[in-house]
């Protein structure tokens, strides 16, 4: 079990440090848009392990959004996880009982689930809680050092570090869209959507605004990029 933990927590050292600098931007921008003790974004950060749910979170919060559209808000963004669990569940350990499974989901990210994705060998439950931990850790103390900084720093250079967490969903979206058509297509009807309704429903809270983009456009491309089951594609 201590050999396992171990080599979870070397596992998830890359990601560790990945999540410190992404969250150190998200922390600025949870005290300098919604105006966020550094305490509250920390405990968002150590609650809630997604980068794209706590940034759309965020943009709520600073509209003054109601309770049911971070709720739809967060369900829209993070539902994909629900997915990623399930695929894993396809290789976890025999000593995976609905106890460890249900403290696992906590920590199943982008980046964790593609380590994990990747082992050959069965997943054991404290492989995914090294992983889990070390992971965690970078990303509530990147969260809590950037809102600091974000009392200190000058506003010029608060703003810049902002450009962090963005830069990190640009180089995200970039490879698959490179490569799927499909991808491409949701982005860039989701951006144009929401272009739209900025300028010309402004009556349209930020938060709705996202969640009708997003599902818009993944029903469109779904609709026009079909996915061929098997024997389609053997046909």
């Amino acid at each position: 079990m201590k050999k396992n933990f171990l080599r979870g927590m070397s596992h998830g050292i890359p990601i560790c440090l990945g999540y410190i600098s992404v969250s150190f931007g998200f922390g600025i921008l949870a005290v300098n848009k919604a105006g966020l003790s550094a305490f509250m974004a920390s405990v968002i950060s150590a609650s809630n392990l997604t980068s794209a749910g706590q940034k759309a979170g965020i943009d709520v919060i600073a509209a003054g959004g109601t309770i049911i559209e971070m709720i739809l808000l967060q369900l829209t963004i993070n539902i994909r996880y629900s997915l990623m669990a399930l695929s894993l569940s396809q290789k976890l350990d025999k000593r995976f009982s609905t106890p460890h499974r249900l403290l696992a989901s906590y920590g199943i990210t982008d980046e964790i689930f593609a380590v994990c994705s990747a082992q050959k060998e069965p997943i054991t439950p404290a492989y995914m809680y090294g992983m889990i931990l070390i992971a965690a850790v970078g990303w509530i103390a990147g969260t809590a050092m950037g809102a600091a900084a974000g009392n200190l720093l000058p506003a010029s250079v608060s703003t810049a570090m902002e450009i962090v967490l963005y830069g990190m969903f640009i180089a995200i979206i970039i490879p698959p869209a490179k490569k799927q058509h499909s991808v491409l297509f949701v982005v860039i009807m989701a951006a144009a959507l929401s272009v739209v309704f900025k300028y010309a429903l402004p009556a349209l809270s930020e938060g709705f605004a996202i969640i009708i983009s997003a599902i818009a456009a993944s029903a469109a491309a779904a609709l026009i990029f079909p996915i061929k089951d098997e024997e389609e594609a053997e046909e």
